[in-house]
């Protein structure tokens, strides 16, 4: 620990605990609720369009307002404004669990999706601040990987169980504990920051086309169940974001107002290298959700609660990846690591993709959720550390929203895609040949994509080495120094 941080009452090992609980709550949430549809839908009267909105109100608010998170963590300072969307997140948990018809319960999650969209880049900025160089940088980020990636897979057995044994209403729940822990932490353990800065004007312009520009097109893109591709209604709503983002573009290059996102950030190879990578992965980590639960249930017969205990080793097998991460980190370069994660995700996925209609789960699933799941872990630390490396410490909180945006467009897109692909290919019949042929097309798509990310990273990401043996001799001295009084 560092007299710096000693001064300003920084606990690194909370704040890094606070972080994991934060990371961990968001990716339940992203799963936790889709085991659970349809027992919510005859809980609350909702139609078979209306209960897509349950899904749908948490994504458009979370990727349409998270860089305007970013942007207040980095103005307002990074702890207030996760304190404020922990409490806001948690409260709407509280309320959507109590939900007596479905508008309140809709009108929950989209403010669930707003607390997260403060929360998630605060969080990520203050662990890049924390933990800024090294091998104290690499552990790190190898936590917050394993239990991102834990979260979003326990999520469907949490949400399965949940649902089985206690009642729908858990899936809400089980979310206030955890804000509640995530309070704690980091009330005691997140240093103040500095002050609010007070300089330039507040870019209102940037933000309201930002937001509106990256709520439309995650509107467009998740409709995409409902209008085709090619529907005056898709094609239109996808025309007026991309109208609200070029506007939003320009603002940015002529206001006078402090910008919400300075453009030259995409100017830096890491953060733009970072953002394309993620933006592919989250496309392809989404469809494997996706895709293997419903084979596992609609085409092997396999219940809720059983399904999400077959995903638990995928979960497992991310959690070693993550480990092995942060050790072969003092080894490798980060996008060494990235290429190494991509290859072994895409052979997953190709294994994936020769599932059958008379498989099983030993035999069609367990081998390549084990490779696919070490091959994410492996990924998602490095690709947070490339992100933000080398990002001035007042842009953190942008670049951190800027990789969970990518990341939040790239799922909506990717799943929009490759189920409309599926869709394509099983036709109108329903029988479990033809929904196997669906689900195998996807995944094997989901492997094109994870070697188009292997790509960006070899071709636009520089080549670095790994932490240099003073970074590592400064964290082991750091690390003897832990015991000075915070």
């Amino acid at each position: 620990m560092t007299i710096r941080e000693i001064e300003s009452g920084a606990r690194p090992g909370l704040t890094l605990a606070a972080v994991a609980v934060v990371q961990f709550m968001v990716s339940l949430d992203l799963s936790v609720v889709n085991v659970g549809l349809p027992q919510i839908a005859a809980g609350l009267g909702f139609s078979a369009v209306g209960l897509t909105w349950v899904i749908h109100a948490y994504a458009l608010t979370f990727g349409g307002l998270l860089l305007l998170g970013g942007k207040a963590a980095d103005r307002y300072g990074r702890k207030r404004v996760l304190l404020l969307g922990l409490g806001l997140f948690g409260l709407a948990s509280l309320v959507g669990g109590f939900a007596q018809e479905p508008g309140h319960l809709v009108a929950a999650r989209a403010a669930q999706g707003i607390g997260a969209a403060a929360l998630a880049p605060a969080a990520l900025a203050l662990l890049a601040a924390t933990f800024p160089e090294g091998k104290a940088r690499i552990r790190a980020f190898g936590v917050w990987s394993a239990v991102n990636a834990t979260g979003g897979a326990l999520g469907v057995l949490i949400g399965g169980l949940l649902t089985e044994y206690a009642g729908w209403r858990w899936v809400m729940f089980v979310n206030v504990p955890m804000a509640a822990c995530a309070l704690a932490l980091a009330w005691r353990g997140v240093a103040a920051g500095p002050p609010p800065r007070r300089g330039g004007r507040p870019d209102v312009p940037g933000a309201v086309l930002a937001t509106a520009g990256m709520t439309l097109l995650v509107f467009g893109v998740v409709r995409t169940d409902q209008y085709s591709w090619t529907s005056p209604v898709t094609l239109t709503t996808l025309a007026v974001a991309a109208v609200l983002l070029a506007a939003f573009v320009h603002v940015e290059r002529t206001t006078g107002r402090e910008p919400l996102v300075r453009l030259g950030l995409f100017a830096n190879r890491s953060v733009a290298g970072a953002n394309a990578f993620i933006l592919l992965v989250g496309a392809a980590m989404a469809s494997s959700f996706y895709f293997m639960s419903l084979y596992l249930q609609r085409v092997l017969g396999t219940g809720p609660a059983l399904t999400g205990i077959e995903f638990v080793p995928f979960a497992l097998a991310v959690v070693a990846g993550a480990v092995l991460a942060v050790k072969l980190g003092y080894r490798l370069a980060p996008r060494t690591l990235l290429g190494i994660g991509g290859l072994l995700a895409a052979a997953g996925f190709a294994w994936f993709g020769l599932i059958s209609s008379d498989g099983a789960f030993a035999t069609d699933v367990l081998g390549p959720s084990i490779v696919t799941g070490v091959g994410f872990g492996l990924c998602l630390g490095p690709v947070v550390s490339i992100a933000t490396a080398g990002v001035a410490s007042h842009e953190t909180g942008t670049a951190s929203a800027l990789l969970n945006s990518s990341r939040q467009i790239g799922a909506s897109l990717g799943l929009a895609a490759l189920g409309t692909a599926a869709h394509d290919r099983t036709g109108p019949a329903a029988t479990p040949e033809a929904l196997n042929d669906g689900y195998a097309l996807g995944l094997t798509l989901g492997a094109a994509l994870l070697l188009a990310a292997v790509l960006v990273a070899l071709a636009v990401l520089r080549r670095t080495g790994p932490p240099s043996q003073a970074e590592q001799t400064d964290d082991r001295d750091d690390h003897l120094r832990k015991d000075v009084p915070a």
